[in-house]
């Protein structure tokens, strides 16, 4: 004769679809498209330009400026990638919202780089990169998975202590940030928020 296995009790099964309902909610209402692997190339290629800069420090500008171009162009391409596996319009509402938070503080980023450029100040780039990309992940982070956020906590306090340390140590910061935070991060929500 067959075992019978004991029934579910209720309170578990109620417990369950709340838990079910709850990370559906949560899915529906965040940008759940970033990509985790488009992260951690964004910190490969922003160490190379950190070995770029070593080599031709006259040229510290012109490289960062390179690899801003570069990583804009590794998100956008990845986080359509992710967007269309895990089948996320990417002019989804909580797109919208992540996009439309994030743009404007690296706006903000771009004037102060004119800004500081015509005054002849680039010792101060560094950290206000850091710094406007810190808030602009912490903006769009919260339309996106609870990591986000901390990630642009990181690079805000990576932009203020470029501003606290010396000027040479800046392509240091930006290494460390721009390379380090995202391979970092990139490794964690690969893992868990699929890729």
């Amino acid at each position: 004769m067959a075992s019978r296995s004991e029934p579910i009790l209720l309170h578990d099964h109620a417990i369950d679809n709340l838990r079910f309902i709850r990370d559906t909610m949560e899915r529906a209402g965040s940008f759940t498209a970033v990509p985790g692997s488009g992260g951690i190339a964004m910190g490969l290629s922003a160490f190379a330009a950190a070995v770029a800069v070593m080599a031709y420090p006259g040229s510290f500008l012109t490289i960062w400026l390179t690899e801003a171009m570069i990583a804009m162009a590794i998100g956008m391409v990845s986080t359509i990638w992710k967007a269309h596996g895990i089948r996320v319009l990417v002019g989804s509402g909580p797109a919208r919202k992540f996009a439309l938070s994030f743009a404007p503080p690296l706006i903000v980023g771009v004037v102060l780089t004119i800004m500081l450029v015509r005054a002849a100040v680039p010792s101060l780039l560094p950290g206000v990169w850091l710094c406007m990309y810190g808030v602009a992940i912490i903006a769009g982070g919260a339309f996106s998975v609870r990591v986000i956020p901390i990630m642009g906590v990181g690079f805000l306090c990576a932009g203020i202590a470029a501003f606290c340390t010396p000027p040479t140590w800046g392509n240091a910061w930006l290494a460390s940030a721009f390379g380090g935070l995202h391979i970092i991060f990139g490794a964690i929500i690969a893992r868990r928020y699929g890729g």
